[in-house]
């Protein structure tokens, strides 16, 4: 109780708090001991003896360890062996955590997943697939419980068996967006909720911050999948850079307004490039080699000219590419390399995706024996 107090003084903040707690050995002897302050900082010691006499201050600490006891929620002190070793390392970290779930926020791998809250179909489709491909490292997946690529980011946990941890910018009493209530209940069964922020707290813009800090703390890397020029993401990316963590993107095409923010993280050399799960494990060195996909002959179903069976084998190899791509790399006109799609398409050989990009359609391929 003293220790919840001791942080809701104003002026006493996460570092001033842990440095008090360790010089007095325990947040009670500041407050019994803080005369002791006077001498050596005279604006703390009057900010410790106005709370200690501060009645509102009490009252909302005594209402908190109440709240605490009735939901069973487990307070992670910053001197504790369960708080989270990545965020105690970190000079701001909170005095304190509230957290409510079963997730080993200790385990062995930890990796946090963030982005925009409008995500685009592309965003949503790479963190699926980035997060299915760690299935079998069985890292726990951090985000912040937002709109977007957070929420695609926990969803894909859940989906494939991976416990994810949600980082709130308010109190344990609500769920932000209220959208994500049923998502954030059964994280409390596959990985948890986590917060520094008293109940009744609203989601105030100002705490999001705070929030992201925690979140860049807990992992040991951050990955930003989409995010604009400025934003959340962002600021988690800026501040996983500041902790030394590893910050990785996956980049987009320079005229995405969502991949502004990642390609710019590239440039100011804060973050390497990730296209996949097998790119992520090998930067990580949770694998000694990148897997590479071994390139199989495809066998179709129907017959191909020379053209056509020129860029079926060529997209086969190299995958999406545009008009320009095929007809440079496959040295045919680029008025013959657009006649030979359209046939491929009109045969579902081939499919344009988003961004005017090619690909081969994976129905028309007959998979090789295993």
């Amino acid at each position: 109780m003293y220790t919840l107090a001791l942080s809701q003084i104003p002026g006493v903040g996460c570092v001033t708090g842990k440095n008090l707690i360790r010089q007095f050995e325990s947040a009670k002897n500041v407050f019994d001991h803080y005369r002791e302050l006077a001498g050596i900082n005279s604006r703390l010691e009057k900010a410790v003896r106005y709370g200690l006499n501060d009645k509102v201050l009490w009252k909302r600490t005594e209402r908190e360890m109440k709240f605490i006891e009735k939901y069973k929620i487990r307070v992670l002190f910053f001197l504790d062996e369960d708080y989270p070793w990545r965020l105690s390392d970190c000079y701001d970290s909170p005095v304190y955590l509230f957290y409510k779930g079963n997730a080993d926020l200790n385990t062995d791998k930890v990796i946090g997943v963030v982005g925009t809250r409008s995500a685009t179909e592309y965003g949503k489709s790479v963190t699926r697939e980035l997060i299915q491909g760690l299935r079998e490292e069985s890292p726990l997946i951090v985000s912040g419980l937002a709109y977007g690529i957070d929420s695609q980011a926990h969803r894909a946990a859940l989906d494939n068996g991976l416990d994810t941890a949600g980082v709130l910018g308010h109190g344990l009493d609500r769920i932000y967006p209220g959208n994500n209530r049923i998502m954030a209940e059964k994280m409390l069964e596959q990985g948890g909720l986590v917060t520094e922020f008293f109940s009744c707290t609203e989601p105030d813009r100002e705490n999001f911050p705070m929030r992201n800090r925690i979140i860049a703390g807990l992992c040991d890397a951050i990955i930003v999948v989409e995010a604009a020029e400025e934003g959340g993401a962002l600021i988690t990316a800026d501040i996983a850079y500041s902790y030394n963590k590893d910050v990785f993107v996956v980049p987009g095409r320079v005229t995405d307004k969502y991949s502004c923010g990642c390609n710019m993280l590239v440039k100011q050399k804060k973050a390497d490039i990730i296209r996949n799960a097998d790119d992520l494990m090998f930067e990580m060195k949770w694998r000694e080699t990148r897997v590479t996909a071994t390139v199989v002959q495809p066998k179709l179903f129907i017959p191909l000219t020379m053209d056509e069976d020129k860029i079926v084998n060529l997209l086969f190899a190299e995958g999406d590419l545009s008009i320009d791509q095929i007809s440079r790399k496959s040295g045919l006109p680029v008025n013959k390399t657009a006649a030979a799609l359209l046939n491929l398409e009109i045969e579902n050989v081939v499919q344009c995706k988003p961004g005017k990009l090619f690909s081969i359609s994976r129905s028309q391929v007959q998979s090789p024996p295993l």
